[in-house]
């Protein structure tokens, strides 16, 4: 909300949010009676359908995860994942001249020469238990939380509450899986830095995860994080 304060100017902020979460619409209503000169943000709901265009190469896809107890057709809580799109000639074409491509452009259209290709950059769990592995496969870098240590999350996990991830089922998962680098965050703030780097450390070493690990600590701010020293290493 108070970025939403700081930055609303005519069509911008655009803040996109879960469809089916009704919290956002009451929150639309309050900013702009509380702040009436945010009436310009635009609020966008999104379901897993939908491709977010940023840029003329990137995209932002929403995907469901169960965050939040809810009917599988209601999306209540969101992850994203980070596109970039690049065209590909045909491999059929590959052996024309540029001005042989040219004319099958023109006889069949620009579309037919290529295809799109897509590179997964970048992928964020937001708030989650662990679920299937294959919509992380890929990224480049993955974010994901890890609220719990040990087996703390095991009653918080599969009750009625809203549900988070363990860390060693996160790294048990992405031991399963093709990623450059993790990013581990959403740490509960009832352990320290000594225990959460004790503990990476140690399921890296058990998983045999050879990929860079980096952690945002409970109550901290980070900058350039991928500069950093990964914990593992």
């Amino acid at each position: 909300m108070q970025f939403n304060q700081l930055n609303a100017r005519e069509g911008y902020p655009i803040i996109h949010y879960p469809a089916s979460s009704l919290s956002f619409p009451f929150m639309a209503d309050f900013t702009q009676r509380f702040d009436p000169h945010t009436g310009g943000t635009r609020w966008r709901a999104v379901t897993p359908r939908d491709e977010i265009k940023v840029k003329d190469d990137i995209l932002v896809q929403p995907f469901r995860n169960s965050h939040v107890p809810a009917p599988e057709n209601t999306r209540k809580s969101l992850g994203y994942k980070i596109f970039q799109t690049k065209r590909k000639l045909k491999p059929e074409l590959a052996g024309l001249s540029g001005e042989q491509i040219r004319q099958y452009a023109i006889e069949h259209g620009k579309e037919s020469t290529s295809t799109e290709v897509r590179t997964n950059l970048l992928t964020y769990s937001g708030d989650t238990p662990v679920e299937d592995p294959a919509r992380y496969d890929g990224a480049k870098i993955l974010i994901h939380e890890a609220t719990f240590l040990g087996d703390d999350g095991d009653l918080h996990t599969n009750s009625h509450r809203n549900k988070h991830s363990r860390l060693e089922a996160v790294i048990d998962m992405v031991s399963g899986i093709h990623i450059e680098k993790l990013m581990l965050g959403h740490f509960s703030s009832r352990y320290s830095a000594e225990e959460i780097d004790r503990d990476i450390q140690y399921l890296c070493n058990k998983y045999a995860i050879n990929i860079p690990v980096y952690r945002i600590l409970p109550g901290q701010t980070a900058f350039d994080i991928l500069n950093g020293q990964p914990v593992n290493r």
